[in-house]
């Protein structure tokens, strides 16, 4: 197989004249030639590719995974252009690769679900930011002077400024500004037993309220009162076996109500 030689001057020095190979690859059926054909192009066209890739390195994603990405991309250029409109492909490829690398990182690399017009203001107000910096002294742009430089309402400047904060998240184990120490997983809560115990009181109320004096008054002097079976036993003048007895048959009432109560209620 054999790919035509460059005559004219392309955008990257290296760019290869596949112009005639192109036009044999639309015009050739599927199979395995078109298949092989369609190989050496993008093998053709790899590099630039590759050079498109770079100018996203340092954004959170590893140089490789960026290949692979800007190498689906080509691929998809590949696949999809029609030299028949005119285009060279260099021209139809660049924003096509662009497009599938934007893509990587607004469906891959944000930490947050952010809506895509969100994501459109963090990347102009974090541009403005960089642009405004050598001019501002060392201070931070104002949301005012941001707006201007953007064109943006300043709502949709602070959208874009809150925005910044959602393509990385940190570790819970991060240190938080202003604290010696002092993590992101401290700050989190954890579940307090004590509102079980909150709702199992009000639910078992109407079912002690039931219950003769006597029961209630030896639960209350157990549980609330902390006192032992022996010291209730002499307080109300019956034996502790009695006390013991009561008890038993009062935690038998209260769960055999509960239980109804709750079969109710499915």
């Amino acid at each position: 197989m054999r790919t035509a030689i460059r005559t004219k001057q392309h955008p990257h020095d290296d760019a290869p004249d596949t112009t005639e190979s192109f036009e044999r690859f639309a015009r050739l059926p599927a199979g395995p030639e078109r298949t092989e054909l369609r190989d050496e192009l993008v093998r053709l066209w790899l590099p630039m590719a590759e050079r498109i890739a770079v100018r996203f390195r340092g954004r959170g994603e590893t140089l490789e995974d960026l290949y692979q990405v800007a190498a689906l991309g080509l691929v998809k250029a590949v696949d999809h252009y029609d030299p028949a409109r005119g285009r060279v492909f260099e021209a139809y490829a660049v924003p096509t690769i662009t497009g599938e690398i934007k893509r990587h990182f607004r469906d891959h690399m944000w930490t947050l679900h952010v809506p895509r017009r969100v994501q459109d203001l963090r990347n102009q107000v974090r541009k403005a930011t960089k642009e405004l910096a050598p001019t501002l002294s060392g201070r931070h742009a104002t949301v005012a002077e941001l707006a201007e430089h953007t064109g943006l309402a300043e709502d949709e400047v602070r959208t874009g400024l809150e925005a910044l904060d959602c393509f990385t998240a940190l570790s819970l184990e991060a240190e938080m500004p202003g604290t010696e120490g002092y993590a992101l997983a401290d700050a989190i809560g954890a579940p307090d037993p004590a509102y079980d115990t909150v709702v199992d009181r009000v639910s078992v109320t109407p079912c002690l309220q039931a219950l003769p004096e006597r029961e209630r008054t030896i639960l209350y002097l157990r549980f609330f009162g902390g006192m032992t079976q022996n010291t209730i036993a002499e307080q109300l003048g019956i034996s502790q076996m009695h006390v013991s007895r009561l008890l038993s048959g009062c935690f038998a009432r209260l769960r055999a109500e509960i239980e109804a109560e709750i079969e109710e209620g499915d």
